[in-house]
């Protein structure tokens, strides 16, 4: 038997341990975002640099999980905040 998972925050401070159904990828497209870039280009470097893949395809990614109610669950304060930005941006256009 696993030991209980601790209780987090409900004030969505810290994101939740070991969410279930997300991947480690997932979760690294989330915790890439939860942090601050100090300046052009360096968050597209991480990307290609931890994750392997290309700031395109980290996008479209990171686009899809928004959808995802296991993100929102995972780390719903970053969740929340690119769901704001993408429906500014889309209202917009």
């Amino acid at each position: 038997m696993s030991p209980p998972e601790e209780p987090t925050p409900d004030d969505g401070s810290e994101p939740a341990p070991h969410s279930a159904g997300l991947s480690d990828r997932d979760r690294a497209l989330l915790a890439l975002e939860r942090r601050t870039w100090p300046g052009p280009g360096a968050k597209e470097r991480a990307v290609r640099e931890q994750l392997g893949i290309t700031p395109t395809r980290y996008y479209q990614l990171l686009n899809a999980l928004l959808d995802d109610p296991r993100a929102l669950a995972h780390d719903p304060v970053t969740v929340n905040r690119l769901r704001r930005v993408r429906d500014t941006r889309r209202e917009r256009r």
